[in-house]
């Protein structure tokens, strides 16, 4: 396929684009606000030179934050750009960052759309976090002499083979782009397979991520809400489908007075999960409804926490309504607040990576490790492949093939507190012994700005 090709597609593609926002919207109305960014038209004018990253969304924001922060702090005559493609990735940069950074959408790849948003910015250098590939936008930038790096960059064998079938436009593409930085040896190499230069191989940014400073305090809170006595398994980032084989395995493990934490891994799937756990007829709290309390009891004046008081409730339905029921023996809580991964591993003892039971290619598993909590993980994990068989290779995580597999593995290492504690500090010395990406990657950017 040439670049022609490709970008007729898109022309193809464009009168639907709107359809497309209309659909997503029903689950995430934000997908109808700054529309008319996707399309290159932007309200706000920088008044500094531009450092420009593009963050598709949750995770590849969160992985970006020790780099922007970085960049904050060095170079404060310039301005952050972040741009982004989904609500949540764009919501996330705003938890995070605040005003510190601008932010957008990226527009999409279509020729007078780049146009109108490099000339809008004019960034002095732009930077793709990890696998995102938009050749009409390398082509603009290599036109318009703006350079452009691929960063944190990873491509597992699947996304390889999709490339491959690209042929020309991808690998005008990846030489399109003034360098590269790869997580590891084994994305290097597909990197440069498909006809990529300038690649280095930097490690993965998303080590440096730290625990923001209360994530630990907030973890030990929510516990204490929730019992300090009783064993905590975290369901992490799980994906549709995954629940269920979950729940399947947390009772199959029949531990006593454990307690379940569930956090999706897409907030459009919170209700739809709160309605799997009541059609089980399971006994859970949402954790929104908890901060709600949290922030009631604050507002009346507790002289205590109110994280340490709070009742735990869950919600049921009767002939008459909903109606609220003190249940302190809670089984299950659904993780559907923001920005609190950090917190929920902070209150958990043993963490289940999700994306890994069905083929989804797994979620980071980095942020468990640099709490120190012994992971479990599924099959399917060709999306972080490098950092799993290293995590495992350390002794900070086992792989289970199966929920009756998850269900043996969670017996054995709530009935083994020294294998427990055995994993922690594994995991701790493989998060530390990982880290200094980020330095690598700023020493690289120094080149072009």
């Amino acid at each position: 396929m040439s670049r022609h090709v490709y970008t007729f597609l898109l022309y193809l593609l464009l009168p639907f684009t709107p359809l497309k926002l209309l659909w997503r919207a029903r689950k995430q109305p934000d997908y109808l606000e700054h529309w008319r960014e996707r399309y290159g038209f932007y309200k706000f004018k920088p008044q500094r030179p531009v450092i420009w990253l593009h963050c598709v969304s949750v995770g590849e924001t969160r992985a970006a934050e020790p780099l922007v922060k970085s960049l904050i702090t060095q170079y404060p005559n310039h301005q952050i750009l972040l741009t982004h493609t989904t609500p949540t990735g764009r919501a996330t940069s705003q938890q995070l960052f605040g005003d510190s950074v601008s932010r957008v959408y990226l527009p999409y790849d279509l020729p007078f759309a780049v146009r109108c948003f490099l000339n809008h910015f004019k960034p002095v250098v732009g930077v793709l976090m990890e696998t995102e590939l938009w050749f009409n936008l390398i082509a603009r930038c290599q036109q318009d002499k703006i350079p452009l790096l691929l960063v944190n960059a990873r491509l597992s064998e699947k996304s390889a083979h999709g490339y491959r079938k690209l042929g020309k436009v991808a690998q005008q593409g990846l030489q399109g782009l003034t360098a590269i930085a790869a997580q590891t040896a084994q994305d290097a190499a597909r990197l440069e397979e498909l006809g990529a230069d300038n690649v280095n191989i930097l490690g993965n940014i998303k080590f440096d991520v730290a625990p923001h400073v209360d994530a630990a305090s907030k973890g030990q809170q929510l516990r204490a809400a929730l019992g300090n006595e009783r064993p905590v398994f975290l369901a992490a980032s799980t994906r549709d489908g995954e629940e269920e084989l979950i729940l399947e395995a947390v009772a199959q493990a029949n531990i006593p007075d454990l307690l379940t934490i569930i956090v999706p891994r897409h907030p459009q799937r919170f209700d739809e999960v709160a309605e799997l756990l009541k059609r089980k007829s399971l006994d859970f709290v949402r954790r929104s409804s908890l901060l709600k309390k949290c922030e009631e009891k604050r507002e009346r004046g507790a002289k205590e926490e109110a994280t340490q008081t709070v009742q735990v409730v869950r919600q049921v339905a009767d002939d008459a309504g909903d109606k609220v029921i003190v249940n302190p023996n809670i089984s299950f809580v659904l993780g559907d607040s923001m920005g609190e991964m950090f917190t929920y591993y902070a209150g958990s003892d043993v963490a289940f990576i999700g994306g890994s039971l069905l083929p989804l290619g797994g979620q980071n598993l980095i942020e468990a490790c640099s709490m120190g909590k012994p992971v479990l993980i599924g099959p399917h994990t060709f999306n972080f492949e490098q950092a799993t068989e290293m995590a495992i290779n350390a002794g900070a995580a086992d792989r289970v093939q199966d929920s009756n597999d998850l269900a043996q593995h969670l017996q054995l290492l709530f009935a083994d507190i020294g294998k427990q504690k055995t994993m922690s500090a594994a995991a701790l010395r493989f998060s530390a012994d990982s880290r200094g990406a980020t330095e690598r990657t700023l020493a690289l950017l120094k080149q072009y700005l």
